[in-house]
């Protein structure tokens, strides 16, 4: 069979890189290194061996796994044998990676040998790979295969918390993808001469399809790491084999405290992007005092539209720290009330996109896709202001949800926990200031009798994964309601701000 002429498919940037530049590195992790050619080979083997498993178009195959090179060839290989991909956060447990695998109908998990142990009985499981790193026979004699997809094909279901426990699936297809590496690269002034290091989850939605994609389809040499550590990055800068990096605040927050960061020749680190959440305007100024010739790209946006939204670019910071930017190439944004019409610059409301980036809506939640996609526009959640050169700045999210360290955290999961312990009579859960995490998850408990916080936190903690539990539990003797009974998380949040600043040593 043969690929549709006027298709774009996500493992076809691979292929045409391969074809482009073969012998060109593509991929290096731990000791491994791939060409183009090598990378898109394995793609190709890996896809056929998946088929031969008994897989077929559409069927859902989770990947539970930590960052490895095999990680990306299963997703790839999965783009390419027509099933569609399911990225599971490697810290769920218990009932949050149930839920996922359940509500996916995967009819395969990709695991890690030692991440097996932790999924449910009875799933069908597969080694992502084997103890020298290779999956599926990826490393192996070469098979090809080729197949006919369409671009309007679902490649992938992105897990994307909302303001109850029960995430929801953002139906990615090829188009919406390919459109959105499109707008990374035009916005991000990706080139084939960088050599970004990538360093986040791959599971993340952020680290995959704003740079690592992008980066492939360009032609870049990548290097894949385990995770964020300070000396590695600093090793691959001083070796010359990276000059990009993204990451979080809470990330560079951290590089920028550590010892190396004032002693280290980083002078090859050209271009810095960060997102998820707020950078905090000091470390930035830190930042850019230490390596004056750093580029500085603030990203935004949200899984549902791939997930990039909005770019403040280098030379846009001066002034407008606080901004997110403006719409990515393929993204048209608006600020509306909540009936839908566009309010004034300057006036705060929801930001909505179209877009072709836009997913095709939730996984089995026919209900949330009607609510999120109203009036030709996707509703984002999150409160924002436009100003009258078209920078937008977000001030609030709509939704409860606390973005913790660049991971989205649902405070009624972390509520509905809390409730199970026979000491709660009421609490309600907010996002703080926090040094470390730029929003620490804190628990605002009106207690039943005696108890403590450590009891509290303790008792959290086997609850939940740990990214969602909270960092502190604050005691009082009643919540603040509106005249309906509703609580009000923003006046929690004001009159404890003060009390967890970003300089408060207890929430590091």
């Amino acid at each position: 069979m043969t690929t549709d002429v006027r298709s774009s498919t996500v493992d076809g940037i691979v292929r045409r890189s391969a074809r482009r530049t073969p012998g060109r590195t593509a991929l290096r992790y731990a000791d491994r290194s791939w060409t183009y050619a090598e990378l898109d080979a394995a793609v190709s083997t890996a896809a056929a061996e998946l088929v031969a498993h008994g897989l077929e178009d559409g069927d859902r195959v989770a990947a539970y796994g930590h960052n490895s090179d095999a990680y990306l060839i299963a997703f790839l290989a999965c783009a390419r044998a027509g099933l569609v991909h399911v990225p599971v956060n490697q810290h769920l447990t218990g009932d949050d990676l149930t839920y996922i695998l359940e509500d996916s109908g995967s009819a395969l998990v990709l695991a890690d040998p030692a991440l097996a142990d932790r999924l449910p009985r009875g799933v069908p499981v597969r080694p992502l790979r084997d103890a020298e790193g290779s999956l599926l026979g990826a490393l192996g004699t070469p098979r090809p295969f080729d197949a006919d997809r369409d671009a309007r094909d679902i490649v992938q279901l992105l897990y994307t918390s909302g303001t109850t426990a029960l995430p929801k699936g953002a139906m990615m297809t090829h188009r919406a993808l390919v459109h959105e590496y499109v707008s990374a690269i035009t916005a991000l002034d990706l080139k084939e001469s960088d050599r970004p290091v990538h360093s986040l989850p791959l599971y993340h939605s952020a680290q995959t399809h704003v740079f690592l994609l992008p980066y492939l389809a360009v032609g870049a040499e990548n290097t894949v790491i385990d995770a964020p550590d300070a000396e590695t990055i600093f090793d691959l800068v001083e070796a010359g084999r990276a000059d990009s990096l993204f990451a979080p605040p809470t990330v560079w927050i951290g590089l920028s405290r550590h010892p190396g960061f004032a002693t280290r020749d980083l002078g090859g680190l050209r271009k810095a992007y960060y997102g998820a959440s707020v950078m905090p305007v000091p470390v930035l100024e830190r930042l850019r005092g230490r390596l004056p010739a750093l580029a500085f790209y603030n990203c935004f946006g949200q899984s549902e539209i791939g997930p990039l939204a909005t770019v403040l670019g280098p030379d846009e910071h001066e002034g407008r720290m606080d901004s997110c930017g403006r719409p990515v190439l393929f993204v048209e944004a608006k600020v509306v009330d909540e009936d839908g019409a566009e309010v004034p610059d300057g006036t705060a409301g929801e930001i909505v996109y179209r877009s072709p980036q836009l997913c095709e809506g939730y996984w089995n939640k026919p209900a949330e896709t009607r609510d999120a996609f109203r009036d030709g526009w996707f509703r984002s959640g999150d409160l924002a202001t436009r100003d009258s050169e078209g920078y937008f700045t977000v001030v609030d999210r709509v939704k409860d949800v606390i973005n913790s360290g660049g991971v989205l955290v649902a405070s009624r999961q972390v509520e509905d926990a809390l409730y199970t312990h026979p000491g709660v009579a009421e609490a309600a859960v907010v996002g703080l200031p926090d040094a470390r995490w730029i929003e620490a998850v804190t628990a605002v408990v009106v207690p039943r009798g005696e108890v403590s916080e450590a009891e509290l936190l303790a008792h959290a903690r086997e609850k939940l994964a740990h990214f969602k539990a909270p960092k502190r539990v604050v005691l009082v003797d009643a919540l603040p309601r509106n005249a309906s009974g509703k609580i009000l998380k923003r006046e929690l949040r004001d009159r404890l701000a003060p009390l967890t600043s970003p300089a408060d040593p207890r929430s590091a």
